[in-house]
């Protein structure tokens, strides 16, 4: 262990003198645009994704006369470009925690993702999937990529442009959970969620699924990463004893390794945080944000990895003390990362952001926006090109909407 240490350090400083000459990025509170949202009023739950064109893309719920209706817009400059519609229906599973996203394979095409009821439970749900060949002006019929049939919470979704045109696609999956009344929420003791994976050409034709982690947190999010070697997906693991700590699996070779404890902060919980990790890479440096209550200490911290994901130097708390989590990351062009997340400040909370560089120093914290505590306000945002850093969140004010703001990268 204490030479895996060694090596750790010695590849960080590797790193850290090939990467010298890169400009590093700093940043401060009045650097922060705001930026129009596209969005109206009773929007919620904005996701971001970055095209290798650089272009950054945004989806979003929007609230319609009967049901909701998923769209999308691009960053154009400093305006969004006029909103699309994905998919509009009245059976989806609407939810704070577990929200559609938007991805751009690498020939240009779309693929979103939306949650869809499969039956009368409240957790019955499947996850669709829509590709679009035209920039997001026609979307073809959804398919799902999980074949169970059981009406069981499938969602959580982490989507990545994949080999040979296809779509990645990595998801929580409840079908242990038959019988279960579908999911109570807080898991059973004898009946696990999994994480499973496939990936889907553009015909919505589906190959490669299978079983990542037979037993996992029931609620927290996924998230997932490309490297040199492959692929990382993170996600909130979950022990026979309750232990909820993160894990990982790499695709390395065509195949996916074994399950691997991040970090054992020992977290012991009955029922799930909902409060999933983030991961992002540059290269083969990856960062890893997470929440932790374990020993009652509200904690976020992030783990950096010089190598592609294969072992990770110590945790970093990156908090103010009392944090709500719903952490993102992103890996900055210098392999510094930026995490984001909520810290408690009692009558409100504070969406932050704060810079720690590949040797574990950190920049002091930023507050981008005033928001709320409660989870109505869901999971602030973070994506970056080589220009800029774009932050998308739900503003709880007066009724819900998107709200966007952005950095740039000097």
């Amino acid at each position: 262990m204490k030479n895996s240490k060694w090596m750790y350090w010695l590849l960080m400083i590797i790193v850290g003198l090939f990467f010298g000459c890169e400009k590093s990025a700093t940043f401060s509170a009045d650097q922060i645009q705001t930026i129009e949202s596209p969005a109206l009023p009773g929007s919620q739950t904005p996701n971001l994704f970055t095209a290798n064109d650089g272009r950054i893309y945004m989806s979003w719920s929007e609230k319609i006369e009967n049901g909701h209706a998923l769209r999308f817009s691009i960053l154009e400059g400093d305006q969004w470009s006029k909103p699309k519609t994905i998919a509009e229906g009245d059976n989806w599973f609407v939810n704070w925690a577990d929200f559609p996203s938007i991805a751009v394979l690498d020939d240009g095409v779309l693929a979103a993702h939306w949650p869809a009821k499969s039956g009368k439970g409240t957790y019955a749900y499947d996850v669709n999937i829509s590709f679009s060949k035209d920039g997001g002006d026609t979307w073809s019929a959804p398919m799902v990529p999980h074949r169970d049939g059981t009406q069981t919470e499938h969602g959580f979704v982490s989507l990545l442009p994949w080999q040979q045109n296809r779509l990645f696609a990595a998801w929580l999956d409840g079908r242990k959970m038959a019988g279960n009344g579908g999911h109570d929420g807080h898991g059973s003791p004898d009946k696990e969620m999994t994480i499973r994976f496939a990936t889907i050409d553009q015909d919505g034709n589906l190959y490669d699924e299978q079983e990542l982690d037979s037993r996992i947190c029931d609620c927290c999010q996924t998230s997932a990463a490309l490297t040199p070697d492959g692929a990382i997906v993170v996600y909130r693991d979950r022990s026979e004893e309750e232990i909820r700590d993160i894990s990982f699996v790499r695709f390395e070779s065509g195949k996916w390794t074994e399950p691997q404890n991040l970090h054992p902060d020992n977290w012991k919980i009955v029922g799930c945080p909902v409060n999933g990790p983030a991961v992002d890479s540059n290269d083969n440096m990856v960062a890893v944000a997470w929440f932790t209550a374990a020993d009652d200490i509200p904690r976020v911290k992030v783990s950096l990895s010089s190598d592609g994901g294969k072992t990770f130097g110590d945790p970093i708390q990156i908090d103010d003390g009392k944090p709500v989590g719903r952490v993102d990351v992103i890996v900055l062009p210098d392999n510094s990362a930026l995490v984001s997340w909520v810290e408690n400040r009692g009558e409100y909370a504070d969406i932050q952001i704060r810079k720690v560089d590949s040797y574990g120093n950190l920049e002091q914290p930023i507050t981008i926006e005033q928001t709320s505590s409660s989870r109505s306000s869901g999971f602030p945002i973070m994506k970056r090109n080589s220009q800029e850093i774009v932050i998308a969140w739900t503003d709880v004010g007066d009724g819900k909407i998107v709200r966007t703001a952005k950095i740039p990268l000097r």
